[in-house]
């Protein structure tokens, strides 16, 4: 189970400044209390190192938030290197951004059984292989990956034993990330009309499913919202 990071009262179910409840990982119970700002830890994770899997709005913020982390923690996170149909941007290089293979190359590798998870997105595909993850993982560093809910029900049905944690980026509400998503000013009509679309219904989904995403960081402050994001991956905020 998983609740939202602001004052959750866990006896009741209602909101409180002060008391949070985070998570249960197989028994490992992590409670942390948010005292003026302060969070500490009561109780401990299981010790395995757990495959993050990060999702949540186009303009929630995730991709600030996990620089941050990566650049601030080196040698400790690994991002699996997708594979997609769409053409490589300006700067990016194949096999380093991601793997960039054609629809029929892609459609093969879906045959062979080559993604732990894939979806389509603005008429591109997208997956994750599941070596490109066990390889991180093997080699002793917490895999990162940032993907949509599609990608997420394919994860918790085939990863169970990479030990996946959910966590969910949400924006403080869908007024502010429409916001966000108008002052990037690289989005056409239609590109944030269908962004637009899909941040609804992932949002919705959360907040309908609450037990479904292990954490839910709320990026309505982005210090808090690292320091809440530090504190699922870590269990501690430092």
């Amino acid at each position: 189970m998983g609740y939202e990071l602001w004052g959750t009262n866990y006896e009741t179910g209602t909101m409180r400044p002060g008391l949070h409840l985070f998570a249960n990982f197989g028994g490992s119970i992590m409670i942390a209390l948010d005292l003026f700002g302060e969070l500490q830890l009561v109780g401990s994770l299981a010790s395995t190192k757990p495959l993050i899997v990060i999702s949540g709005p186009s303009g929630s913020g995730k991709s600030t938030l996990l620089k941050r982390l990566v650049q601030e923690h080196p040698g400790v996170f690994g991002y699996s290197t997708s594979h997609t149909t769409r053409s490589p941007r300006p700067g990016e290089e194949d096999g380093r951004e991601y793997h960039f293979v054609t629809r029929s190359e892609f459609q093969n590798l879906c045959d062979r059984g080559t993604f732990l998870e894939w979806a389509e997105f603005s008429k591109n595909l997208y997956g994750t292989s599941i070596n490109s993850v066990r390889k991180i993982v093997e080699a002793g560093q917490m895999c990162i990956m940032d993907i949509d809910l599609q990608g997420v029900h394919s994860v918790k049905n085939a990863a169970k034993d990479l030990c996946p944690r959910f966590i969910f980026i949400k924006p403080p509400s869908f007024e502010e990330l429409r916001a966000r998503l108008q002052a990037r000013s690289t989005e056409t009509d239609e590109s944030l009309a269908i962004r637009l679309k899909t941040a609804e219904s992932e949002m919705r989904y959360a907040d309908e499913n609450p037990g479904f995403h292990d954490f839910v960081v709320v990026n309505d402050n982005l210090e808090q919202a690292y320091k809440n994001l530090k504190v699922a991956i870590f269990g501690k905020a430092d």
